[in-house]
């Protein structure tokens, strides 16, 4: 994880085991937020717990550890109940986007319904509430 950041900027983990789409998130988000990265669940819990990031992007099928359960460690510790979560999967039925919404998610995309730009600009939106 690349520790080198730009203090006027807020920080970002993307939690995401696609490449392709971790790399356009990056290179799309990079710009204007610091930007760090994890391939899987438990890499992204470590990285939550070291940065306290304003902001996550969660998947949710996740080798090591799945993004329901990433949700609900970051959701059980009261110094991150807070931080914004923005799940970004392909899962779409009803009872998972229940569950990752009662876990206390801020919004729900399924990815094949979002084009990056429109990705890019929900997350943007929530530093301006």
């Amino acid at each position: 994880m690349d520790k080198i950041t730009n203090q006027n900027k807020k920080n970002i983990v993307i939690i995401e085991d696609d490449p392709e789409l971790q790399k356009s998130l990056f290179a799309a988000l990079s710009v204007d937020f610091n930007v760090f990265q994890a391939h899987e669940g438990e890499g992204g819990l470590r990285a939550v717990f070291d940065l306290k990031p304003d902001l996550i992007v969660l998947d949710l099928i996740l080798p090591k550890k799945s993004g329901f359960e990433v949700l609900e460690e970051i959701k059980g510790k009261q110094e991150f109940k807070e931080i914004p979560v923005i799940v970004l999967s392909n899962l779409e039925g009803r009872a998972e986007i229940n569950r990752v919404m009662a876990l206390g998610a801020k919004a729900y995309l399924i990815k094949a319904y979002y084009d990056l730009a429109e990705v890019v600009k929900i997350i943007k939106k929530e530093f301006d509430k």
